[in-house]
């Protein structure tokens, strides 16, 4: 795998959003490509925040046709921390349990992540939310269409 590191980063922003915790919820992701602005956004019928929050991030890399190098832009401090302070690998470490020695959640999505981390060189930075900042503010219209959207698949990785 080659990553070119001459040219600046792609910066993609994502969020994830749920209509109740759990309840039905909504991802999305922008950036500007080389041949325009991309928007992705999708949703599922019965599922939490955190976990649309990741999987914004995952179908957002998933999207990248060749390996890049990015700055993921999220408002989601659990997607950035387990990442940026290196919560993952520990997790991975201990075999998928927590510092509390609990079961890690949402396995599911970041063993989806984790070969995304390895293709792409990914930085992660935090944002608050609902500031303004115009790029997480239209991932956060997005992403609340989605959960609003009709006939959502179900959250197969969701337990409830």
């Amino acid at each position: 795998m080659t990553i070119e590191t001459t040219t600046p980063p792609l910066v993609i922003h994502t969020d994830g959003a749920c209509l109740g915790n759990p309840g039905p919820g909504g991802y999305a992701a922008v950036w500007e490509a080389d041949d325009g602005p991309r928007e992705l956004s999708g949703g599922r019928k019965l599922t939490t925040n955190n976990r649309m929050e990741l999987l914004a991030a995952i179908v957002a890399l998933e999207a990248l046709e060749a390996p890049t190098k990015v700055v993921l832009v999220t408002d989601s401090r659990y997607v950035h921390d387990a990442i940026e302070k290196r919560w993952l690998a520990g997790w991975q470490k201990r075999g998928w349990v927590n510092a509390e020695k609990k079961p890690v959640k949402n396995q599911d999505l970041w063993r989806r992540l984790i070969p995304l981390l390895s293709r792409h060189s990914v930085s992660f930075r935090w944002v608050r939310g609902h500031t303004g900042h115009a790029d997480n503010e239209r991932c956060d219209v997005l992403a609340k269409q989605a959960a609003n959207s009709r006939n959502l698949p179900a959250d197969d990785g969701y337990p409830g």
